[in-house]
């Protein structure tokens, strides 16, 4: 006789296949993440970060377990980033938290009138997204920052469900990086927009209009250069690159948006 979900093993390479279909609303859904232990390098990898630490943060108990998107349920703009990093995201337990890359982020997404303070610095700091969810197609730290395509795929239910749960008011993307990009696409495609062939390819700038494969809205998608330390330091992406896609995502979306470049 099966086992029931409850009693499944969330180290097994199928939790997330498993599991995240039949969590009805996105608390549910972010609850199963943080149960996941489906993929062994990147458990091993995020519990030795949080024993070994960084010096700064030497005082500090890290969350250490996988991390659940971000943002309001009726998120009208998804933002979809890599995976967490090591020191930021899987100490503070909260997406693009802690380090520079959120520094880089969050400002941008408070500069154009989607987020309540300009900073991110640990869960229960008062900060609250206005229309967007931020989330990540890997939602544990991997070494190096470079998640494998096995790993990306054994999490892809994760993202689908989460984007399945968004579709009813979801109506743009901004995906961070060519990873994000092609890890998004077939999820997209899963959830219920359908993705052209050949796929649209990433590009900082581009823009595709993926139609709903029941006749709904469509979902406009927008690629963005990653806020890595490396993108943000060489000014391969600026704050003005990143508020200018953040805005036409935010106005395809029909968000409001301040501020002006």
């Amino acid at each position: 006789m099966a086992q029931p979900e409850r009693d499944s093993d969330p180290a097994s390479a199928t939790w997330p296949a498993r599991c995240a279909p039949g969590a009805r609303d996105l608390d549910e859904l972010d609850a199963r993440i943080c149960r996941c232990r489906a993929c062994p390098r990147l458990v091993e990898w995020r519990e030795e970060s949080a024993r070994t630490k960084r010096r700064a943060f030497a005082d500090q108990e890290y969350w250490a377990r996988p991390v659940p998107g971000f943002g309001p349920p009726d998120a009208a703009l998804a933002v979809v980033g890599l995976a967490p990093a090591a020191h930021g995201g899987n100490r503070t337990g909260r997406m693009f938290t802690g380090d520079p890359s959120g520094d880089f982020l969050y400002a941008a997404l408070y500069a154009v009138g989607l987020a309540g303070r300009p900073t991110s610095t640990h869960r229960g700091d008062g900060l609250e997204l206005h229309g967007v969810r931020v989330t990540a197609p890997v939602h544990c730290a991997p070494p190096a920052n470079r998640p494998t395509p096995g790993e990306r795929d054994t999490c892809r239910p994760w993202l689908v469900r989460e984007l399945t749960l968004l579709r009813p008011g979801l109506r743009s993307a901004v995906v961070l990086g060519g990873f994000g990009w092609q890890a998004v696409l077939p999820a997209l495609d899963a959830a219920g927009w359908r993705v052209p062939r050949p796929r649209p390819v990433f590009a900082h700038g581009a823009r595709t209009r993926l139609p709903a494969a029941d006749g709904g809205p469509p979902l406009e998608l927008f690629g963005c250069y990653h806020v890595s330390r490396r993108n943000t330091f060489t000014k391969r992406l600026t704050p003005e690159m990143l508020r200018t896609v953040l805005r036409g995502a935010a106005e395809a979306a029909g968000l409001p948006v301040s501020g002006a470049d």
